[in-house]
C-alpha cells in the first residue's frame, strides 16, 4: 500500500473526486488550493483533498474510495495518514451530509460533531443531492482534535 501526494494534474482524478462531491464546480473551489493524496494498493483505491484553513486547522474537503473497494479500511487509512503527514494539525474538520452511513464512518475515525451549515446543499448545488435515499439539506461539520 502506497500513499502519494498528487502535485500535477489533479483533475485526472475527477471521476473519483465526483464520488464524494458530485458537482465539479464545487470541487473547483478547493481542488487547486488543497493537497491531494491518492492511495494505491495494486491499483488506485482512494483519494483525498485537504486544505489548510488556519494555523493548526485543516479541512478534509473530499475523500472517496472506489466503489468496489469500500469498507476495506482505505478511507480510515487515508485519515490516519493525514494526521501523521500534518504534524502541525491540531484540528481536522470535515463536512458531510446528514446521513447515518457518513456520520458513522467519521465517528469511527474519531470525529465528533462540531456545527452545521443550515441549507448548505440546497443553497450551493444546482440540483437536489441525495445520499442513501435521503435529500441532503444541511452540512454537518465534524472535527477531530489531537
Amino acid at each position: 500500500m502506497d500513499i502519494q501526494e498528487v502535485t500535477g494534474d489533479k483533475k485526472a482524478y475527477i471521476d473519483l473526486l465526483l464520488l464524494a462531491d458530485e458537482q465539479e464546480s464545487m470541487i473547483d473551489k478547493y481542488l487547486e488550493r488543497g493537497d491531494m493524496f491518492v492511495l494505491d494498493d495494486d491499483g488506485l483505491k482512494a483519494e483525498c483533498v485537504v486544505t489548510k484553513e488556519a494555523d493548526g486547522v485543516y479541512e478534509l474537503k473530499n475523500i472517496a474510495v472506489m466503489p468496489g473497494c469500500q469498507r476495506k479500511g482505505y478511507g480510515r487509512t487515508l485519515i490516519e495518514f493525514l494526521f501523521s503527514h500534518y504534524d502541525g494539525c491540531n484540528t481536522m474538520l470535515v463536512g458531510t451530509g446528514d446521513v447515518p452511513s457518513s456520520l458513522s464512518f467519521y465517528h469511527k475515525c474519531g470525529f465528533t460533531e462540531s456545527h452545521r451549515l443550515i441549507n448548505f446543499f440546497t443553497d450551493n448545488y444546482d440540483h437536489p443531492m441525495f445520499e442513501d435515499g435521503k435529500q441532503l439539506v444541511d452540512m454537518v461539520y465534524l472535527k477531530r482534535e489531537r
